[in-house]
């Protein structure tokens, strides 16, 4: 199967087979019928896409029920590193994040599943990330937790004193006074 289980539950990378030859590459980013059989059921509604430069960094954000979304995130252009945060207070790895290295080139992709947190820091010149959601946006219950947050002690492999981070993401709650989903 082309999915690796991380150490978070549900929390899953999807490696696709490429086919290359001299014409270049081809390979299917999603078919609903090889996720049905790894028992993911999202069915996506919506696809967000996002072009930043080198040291962006766009924080943990989420939904709340009943806007919850579950994401399966990848690169289209350049490399970042992806950072999901598991904030299901019934989770045995409540608490714990998850990071891994999408770009262009490796063409891995990382589901998260509803009741995670997710945020990214771009480290090549710039990045296109492109992601699927299962549900739509609901600004009323957006939720978010702090980049920096001590307790979660995040590494987000890029210098944070250059950082480029939007004003909300500098003033988000820590984790444990965030929005309960």
């Amino acid at each position: 199967m082309p999915f690796i289980e991380t150490p978070l539950e549900g929390l899953l990378i999807f490696e696709p087979t490429v086919w290359e030859d001299e014409r270049g590459y081809f390979f299917e980013a999603f078919n609903q019928k090889v996720f049905e059989q790894e028992n993911i059921t999202s069915t996506f509604v919506q696809d967000n896409q996002a072009f930043s430069t080198q040291y962006v960094l766009r924080a943990l954000h989420y939904q709340l029920a009943p806007h919850a979304q579950g994401k399966l995130v990848r690169t289209l252009q350049g490399e970042i590193l992806d950072v999901a945060v598991d904030i299901r207070p019934l989770s045995p790895t409540y608490g714990q994040w998850f990071s891994i290295r999408l770009s262009a080139e490796n063409k891995k992709q990382l589901f998260v599943p509803r009741g995670f947190a997710h945020g990214y820091a771009v480290l090549s010149k710039t990045a296109e990330v492109l992601y699927k959601c299962d549900n739509l946006y609901a600004k009323s219950h957006e939720g978010g937790i702090l980049f920096n947050d001590p307790a979660l002690q995040i590494d987000w492999e890029i210098d944070l004193d250059k950082a480029i981070i939007s004003e909300r993401d500098r003033n988000l709650p820590v984790f444990g006074q965030h929005r309960q989903p």
